[in-house]
Parts: C-alpha cells; sequence; structure tokens
C-alpha cells in the first residue's frame, strides 16, 4: 500500500508569507494616509459648523460677531467642537485662541498647537469687521495646503 503525504512544502510557507509581507508594506501606508485624511475631512466639516453658526448669529444680532466663540452657544452650537487631533500639527484640540487686533493674521498667535483661531471682530485697518474662524496649525494637509488658510 502506498501512502502519500499531504501539507506544504517549507519552501512554499516562504513564499506565502513573503507574498502576504509585501501586500502588507504596500497596505498599511496607504491605510494610515486614509486615516490622516479622514481626519482632515472631519476637522473641515467642524470648521463649517462653526463658521455657519456664526454666520447665522451675524445676522440676527444685525453686523455684530460674537466677542468669543464661545458666545455663540447654546443657541447657534451646543458647544464648539473639539479640533480633530490627527491633523497635523495639532496637539491641543479643545482651546480657541481670541485675536483682537483685528489684522486677520494667524501668525500672530504665540502658540500653533491646535485648537481653532478667532478674530473677534474689531475693526481691521481696512475699517470693515472680521469674524474669521480658523485652524490654529501653520502645518500643511495632505495637499500641501496650508491647514489655516481653510
Amino acid at each position: 500500500m502506498k501512502q502519500t503525504k499531504k501539507g506544504f512544502t517549507l519552501i512554499e510557507l516562504m513564499i506565502v508569507v513573503a507574498i502576504i509581507g509585501v501586500l502588507a508594506a504596500v497596505a498599511i501606508p496607504k491605510f494610515a494616509d486614509l486615516i490622516r485624511k479622514a481626519n482632515e475631512a472631519a476637522c473641515k466639516g467642524q470648521l463649517g459648523a462653526v463658521r455657519s453658526a456664526m454666520s447665522i448669529y451675524y445676522g440676527n444680532t444685525e453686523g455684530v460677531w460674537p466677542l468669543t466663540a464661545n458666545g455663540m452657544c447654546p443657541t447657534y452650537l451646543q458647544a464648539i467642537p473639539d479640533c480633530k487631533s490627527g491633523v497635523a500639527g495639532i496637539t491641543t484640540t479643545n482651546d480657541c485662541e481670541t485675536e483682537t487686533d483685528g489684522n486677520n493674521d494667524i501668525t500672530t498667535i504665540a502658540s500653533y498647537d491646535g485648537g481653532w483661531w478667532y478674530n473677534c471682530g474689531t475693526t481691521n485697518p481696512g475699517g470693515t469687521f472680521t469674524g474669521v474662524f480658523l485652524v490654529n496649525v501653520t502645518a500643511t494637509d495632505t495637499k500641501g495646503t496650508a491647514i489655516h488658510t481653510w
């Protein structure tokens, strides 16, 4: 009676492990990039929500911006959302720097550790009122755009 051996050889197993390794080496960086893009999209969504609430506040108060971003809560927003921490350059998420000199220049902020940056509406040198709400980082996103210019 003839016996046949069933199973895989060591070479076949090593080839399969090598193929899995190559696939993982390609997939893992793509996955990390997708996570960063998702965090950027969430941050842009939160930014849009706050800007929309500010526009409604501005319209309801007949051309007056809130003195602080939290001045819209709870009527226009439940709370100012945390800035998404997975975005490049953001280490803190729950603060909102308030600028009062009216020049709309994020470079006047002393720390760029994340959170939000808000110009509370004082007049700038051109004589117009501002209500600029930005992300408080000078890093760039996945497309190379400065995040504070969103």
